[in-house]
């Protein structure tokens, strides 16, 4: 099988893209601290469903509060019969933390540890080494302004130089690593995949569930709602559309911390009445063929997920240029891009999208082709797989693992 899961840059580490090199199944443990689910959760699931479906044997270990809530994060690992195993951990107990997830890891003994997220990568990596497991870990880009981040940022980088393998999910993330001095051998570009929900609802529905009027054009935002996102950005364009453009309404899909001050600027712009906030919606792929168009304003990103999945629905996307963002958007590959905190320019593009049902079609229709071709979820999991092969050594025969297949396969 050949892997295509974007085009990396002229000398960018990737794994083998031929069949899986590992001549045994593998054992992996993912290691994360889920909150509600978004792209880091999605990739978890998305590498641990896909990865067991290939014969390897996979668990997830999560680290979270006593008592929170997993339910939407489990569920697809339940249904595709994944073990989990939950560690709860509240506030700066890190060593209590350290001393149970080692534990779990001296009586599991996996090949390899996958972690995801800073604290993942700052308390769990050593240990694990010491114990002879190969160390991945996936840098998914930041989600912290301000304050700590630069330290956490800083400390994560140090933690990351000590891994076996680092996965960035974006070229601008591979040439930050290597500047920060991780080695180049061990920094593996590749970018997300996605997984398609088992269902889209169809535009009526969809616009039921969310309380969207059926007769205006929806433009639509999913995502955490703080800073690093901007969802402040699109609100701003959004007030910036002329008068005429065609009928329409917005939607932001996602709750975070900003969603007070988000809601309060909605009403300073006189948008109120003219934008939903749906909160958190459970597999918000679900409702993407609710929306005619897709707005991404993030200030940074790695290779954000919501956009894959949006387009594997067939639609069109207007995003700020950052991260792996161009390299999946830009046209004609499904959608437009535009620079990162300019609202009057998003507004511009948004504007001449909704004026052009024709383009909107088209650009959904070869988004929609191209991230199904390039970005599934058969290639981007057999690029791990063959990352991990690369980490530890084998004995048996190559014949006990299982071809990588999709549903409609079996």
């Amino acid at each position: 099988m050949k892997a295509t899961t974007g085009a990396p840059a002229e000398g960018a580490n990737r794994p083998s893209e031929g069949g899986d090199p590992s001549p045994r199944p593998l054992s992996v443990v993912h290691l994360c601290t889920p909150a509600r689910v978004g792209g880091l959760e999605r990739v978890v699931q998305g590498l641990a469903v896909w990865t067991a479906r290939a014969g390897h044997q996979v668990t997830v270990m999560a680290v979270s509060g006593p008592g929170a809530d997993l339910g939407e994060f489990l569920a697809p690992l339940e249904r595709a019969q994944v073990p989990v195993v939950r560690v709860e951990s509240s506030g700066r107990r890190y060593l209590a933390e350290r001393r149970v997830v080692q534990k779990h890891l001296r009586r599991m003994r996996p090949d390899v540890l996958h972690t995801h997220g800073y604290r993942c990568d700052l308390l769990h990596g050593g240990p694990a080494r010491r114990l002879g497991i190969a160390t991945v870990s996936t840098l998914h880009g930041s989600s912290r302004m301000g304050g700590l981040s630069h330290l956490f940022e800083w400390l994560q980088e140090r933690a990351l130089a000590r891994f076996d393998g680092v996965v960035a999910v974006s070229e601008p993330l591979r040439q930050s690593l290597l500047t920060k001095g991780v080695r180049a051998d061990r920094v593996h570009l590749i970018p997300n995949g996605w997984v398609p929900p088992e269902r889209y609802l169809d535009r009526e529905e969809a616009r039921r569930e969310l309380k969207l009027p059926q007769d205006r054009l929806i433009i639509g935002w999913i995502g955490r709602l703080i800073p690093i996102k901007g969802c402040d950005v699109f609100l701003e364009a959004l007030t910036r559309l002329g008068p005429n453009a065609p009928p329409w309404h917005g939607i932001v899909v996602g709750d975070g911390p900003e969603r007070a001050a988000l809601e309060e600027q909605a009403r300073h712009l006189g948008i109120e009445d003219r934008v939903t906030f749906a909160g958190s919606v459970p597999e918000a792929a679900r409702i993407a063929r609710a929306l005619d168009l897709f707005v991404l304003s993030s200030r940074s990103e790695g290779t954000p997920m919501t956009i894959l999945e949006i387009m594997g629905a067939g639609v069109p996307v207007v995003a700020t240029a950052v991260g792996g963002v161009p390299e999946v958007v830009a046209a004609p590959r499904g959608g437009w891009v535009v620079p990162p905190e300019e609202p009057e320019e998003l507004a511009e593009v948004i504007e001449e999208v909704l004026a052009d049902r024709q383009k909107r079609g088209l650009r959904g229709g070869a988004g929609q082709e191209r991230t199904n071709r390039v970005y599934g979820p058969v290639p981007w999991v057999q690029l791990h797989i063959n990352l991990y092969g690369t980490l530890i050594p084998f004995s048996t025969s190559r014949s006990e693992t299982t071809p990588i297949t999709s549903p409609d396969d079996t």
